[in-house]
């Protein structure tokens, strides 16, 4: 385990703390628009509404991606939210199994989609896939095919279910459930890590290979091999820490502030 530091991440031109979470405050919305969700907190129950129409009638026409790009605003907002997250070495990962975040895909939760009757694989496919064909009489919830702009790779994904070709598109933790364990899960409740690996804020629809590539790995670690998407990622990863009160770790700060900096600038 690495020293522990109580020092926070040192950001361009720094702000009084004051002014800096007033700042956090005023922009969180438009942060959270920039991560292509909605700024409600966990606890908001959404009924699930059928969006797409069943196998046998028409698909619905391409939509643009769900992430859209960062504007230099939304990266300033997200710079300054970094800087309220603390900094501090990793904590060990004894104990970690995939199990202490419940469930996998549990519809047993307080946030954007939860208990609406669909899991939240499904949930997520439906969001982020395009054209998509649904399962008869399951409610419109059972994704069967549709196209996936992968924002890690910046490819277009024919999305097919079945044994073999399910696993093309994956369901890819933004914050790895390793490295939130890590960094802070562990003092979270069951209730609050399963709502943590279920949360749409902290989950997309990418690119299998590329997912199991990046593992459990932080920004300082890996990011999408696609660099338009850069800004957009690790704006999601400090959204994500913020609202489960997790922390940074020294390289993995500076990581995020580097890509973010640099988006601010454009």
């Amino acid at each position: 385990m690495h020293a522990v530091s109580s020092a926070r991440l040192r950001i361009p031109r720094p702000v009084p703390r004051r002014v800096l979470l007033a700042v956090v405050a005023v922009a969180a919305p438009s942060l959270l628009a920039a991560c292509g969700l909605p700024s409600s907190s966990p606890g908001a129950v959404v009924p699930h509404t059928a969006t797409r129409v069943e196998q046998g009638g028409t698909t619905s026409p391409p939509a643009p991606s769900p992430v859209p790009s960062l504007t230099p605003a939304q990266a300033r907002a997200a710079v300054a939210a970094l800087g309220t997250l603390p900094v501090k070495g990793r904590a060990p990962k004894t104990g970690y199994t995939r199990a202490e975040f419940g469930p996998a895909w549990s519809d047993d939760v307080d946030v954007d989609g939860g208990h609406n009757g669909c899991d939240t694989r499904n949930d997520v496919l439906r969001r982020d896939l395009t054209a998509e064909v649904l399962k008869p009489g399951t409610h419109a919830c059972v994704v069967l095919s549709g196209t996936l702009a992968d924002p890690y790779t910046g490819h277009l994904i024919v999305f097919a279910r079945g044994r073999s070709s399910s696993a093309k598109v994956q369901i890819d933790h933004v914050v790895a459930l390793g490295d939130a364990w890590v960094t802070g899960a562990q003092q979270l409740t069951p209730t609050q890590r399963r709502t943590l690996a279920n949360d749409p804020l902290n989950l997309l629809a990418v690119d299998g290979p590329t997912n199991g590539a990046k593992g459990d790995a932080d920004a300082a670690s890996w990011l999408p091999p696609n660099k338009a998407f850069r800004c957009t990622y690790v704006a999601r990863q400090v959204a994500v820490k913020q609202r489960y009160h997790l922390w940074v770790t020294p390289a993995e700060g500076a990581q995020i502030a580097r890509v973010l900096t640099g988006c601010a600038a454009r």
